[in-house]
């Protein structure tokens, strides 16, 4: 295992600039997430890393060496690829073998790392299965024994839970969590589902237009976002955003003007720009106040009855539309008045260029 450098990265096809200047140390040992919509340039970032994408500016260092030079079967690292890539002639063995055949590894050597990497992913029973007569679920696992057997630095994967159906990509979600646990070893996993890496990850890289807008623990980037886009992309629902006509400095953070209402936060930073701001309350923060006495009022559009909690979607006197919650057995019905309690220390205050000032 070893730590992965990236150092000023950037890539550009043409006049097309794709990443810009990304800089990031990954611990060995991490299951780090690039998560990101499409477009933002996390899969261009994931194949950087390995040698399948020529880095224009900037250095990757990969342990103690730096690879951006090396082809990629000279950097230490395995891909898994979102469509599997198997061999479709190859029965699962040959699959898991081939790329050891190819470097002249000993035969008795490829038989004993195949056998532990089918163990590993409960697949022994499907070694002479070819792909065709495997799940989409298995199909995977035997992409990522193939990628094991090669025994990397690290583990890279491409949207890897992509094509599977939902009920599948949740059990193959733990178990990728489970074997990293088990193996140790770094793992960086690309996709857009923010479920994948709450769920998964050491860390979570946010990427959006070229750039890197946050890296942080799940719950990190989930509490305390470093801009209106990574709260936004982060949670679901997401963040309610409601425009500020006015701030006023109280004893304990800034007092909040927003909907006809003045309400009590414990944002004590005051923004830069004092042009435009917007508050952001996430919907766990804005709860109907079941004694009808809460901080801001509206009128009631829609609600969603989820089982253990409701959500209720609320027009504001200003037009704003927000989402709050409910217990799950609400009686609230559309069309009705609703009272809203707001969490003064769990709201985030966004300035006209995106930038985040929290609730201590």
């Amino acid at each position: 295992m070893a730590d992965i450098v990236l150092k000023d990265v950037s890539k550009s096809y043409g006049a097309v600039e794709v990443l810009e200047r990304v800089n990031m140390h990954i611990r060995s040992g991490e299951f780090i997430v690039f998560l990101g919509p499409s477009g933002c340039g996390k899969s261009t970032l994931l194949r950087m890393i390995a040698g399948l994408e020529a880095v224009n500016a900037g250095e990757i260092h990969i342990g103690e060496r730096r690879v951006d030079n090396l082809p990629p079967n000279q950097r230490g690292v395995a891909m898994v690829f979102q469509n599997y890539a198997l061999y479709p002639h190859m029965s699962v063995r040959q699959n898991m073998s081939f790329g050891l055949e190819n470097i002249g590894t000993d035969k008795a050597e490829i038989a004993r790392r195949v056998d532990d990497a089918a163990r590993m992913l409960e697949i022994g029973p499907l070694l002479d299965r070819r792909p065709a007569q495997l799940s989409g679920g298995q199909r995977q696992r035997v992409a990522i024994g193939r990628a094991i057997v090669r025994e990397p630095q690290a583990f890279l994967l491409d949207e890897p839970l992509s094509n599977l159906d939902a009920g599948l990509r949740v059990r193959t979600r733990v178990e990728l969590a489970q074997l990293h646990q088990r193996i140790g070893t770094t793992m960086i996993f690309v996709t857009h589902d923010q479920t994948e890496a709450m769920t998964l990850a050491s860390r979570i890289v946010v990427m959006n237009n070229r750039k890197v807008e946050q890296i942080g623990t799940p719950m990190e980037v989930y509490s305390r976002p470093a801009s209106r886009f990574v709260a936004a992309f982060v949670g679901s629902p997401s963040m309610n955003f409601i425009p500020v006509t006015g701030i006023e400095t109280g004893a304990d953070g800034l007092r909040i003007n927003v909907a006809g209402a003045l309400l009590a936060t414990t944002i004590r930073q005051q923004p830069k720009d004092k042009g435009e701001l917007t508050l952001g309350v996430r919907p766990e923060s804005l709860r109907v106040a079941q004694d009808g006495a809460g901080d801001i009022t509206g009128q009631i559009a829609l609600v969603e009855r989820l089982g253990d909690r409701t959500l209720v979607h609320v027009t504001l006197p200003d037009g704003t539309n927000v989402v709050a919650e409910d217990e799950g057995k609400s009686t609230l019905a559309a069309g009705g008045p609703v009272s809203l309690k707001v969490d003064g220390t769990a709201t985030h205050l966004f300035d006209a260029s995106g930038l985040a000032y929290h609730a201590d």
